[in-house]
């Protein structure tokens, strides 16, 4: 895509929601940490349904450790995988209070050593919690950017690297919150909604939808 038509696209997407972020509820960079944990092969919504529950209870590392893991798992067992993810989370608050005085590191070396944590998660929890202009390859950003044309590559990292590349720093901040929401509710995995799409004209996708 030519960067006049990446600014364009950014431009009008921006026009459309000019402060984006997460669908996920949190207060702190804990709690959104923790629902970026959980949100792994789950939807937003079945995360803030639990972590509704569990963060009027527990909303820090050390009281989440109190809960233990069988109680943790109580407020997180409707969500997929919570076995793992409670172990996980148990894990992650027992490294967040014993080396980081119970506060979420900010680099991404640091977030990326902590269990459940990957380079999506911190690249989240970076962006969101800690306003660096990093850009998380989901799976609807993955589809976005290799059908639109807009920075097509064969896996998560090859997208992220060459968006990081074509995003103008004005648009990085909030580029992979605009993508996400495309993806997610316009350019959608089995029928995207080309009609109602604002930047169809923009994107190289040959098999739009009619209707």
């Amino acid at each position: 895509m030519k960067r006049a038509d990446v600014v364009e696209l950014f431009s009008r997407l921006r026009e459309l929601d000019p402060h984006p972020t997460t669908e996920l509820e949190y207060r702190t960079p804990f709690e959104l940490l923790i629902a970026v944990i959980l949100s792994a092969q789950a939807t937003d919504v079945g995360v803030n349904k639990a972590t509704r529950r569990l963060y009027p209870v527990a909303a820090t590392p050390q009281a989440i450790l109190d809960l233990g893991e069988d109680g943790l798992k109580r407020y997180i067992a409707t969500i997929g995988l919570y076995n793992a993810k409670a172990k996980n989370i148990i894990a992650t608050c027992a490294i967040l209070v014993d080396r980081y005085g119970g506060e979420v590191p900010r680099s991404r070396e640091a977030l990326e050593a902590l269990p459940g944590v990957g380079r999506k998660t911190a690249n989240v929890v970076l962006n969101t919690a800690f306003g660096e202009p990093t850009i998380a390859v989901d799976t609807h950003i993955f589809r976005v950017a290799n059908r639109t044309g807009l920075a097509p590559g064969k896996d998560v990292r090859a997208v992220e690297d060459k968006l990081i590349k074509v995003v103008p720093a004005e648009f990085r901040q909030d580029a992979h919150h605009w993508l996400i929401l495309h993806g997610r509710y316009v350019c959608k995995a089995r029928k995207p909604d080309c009609p109602r799409c604002v930047i169809r004209d923009l994107c190289r996708w040959p098999h739009k939808t009619e209707d």
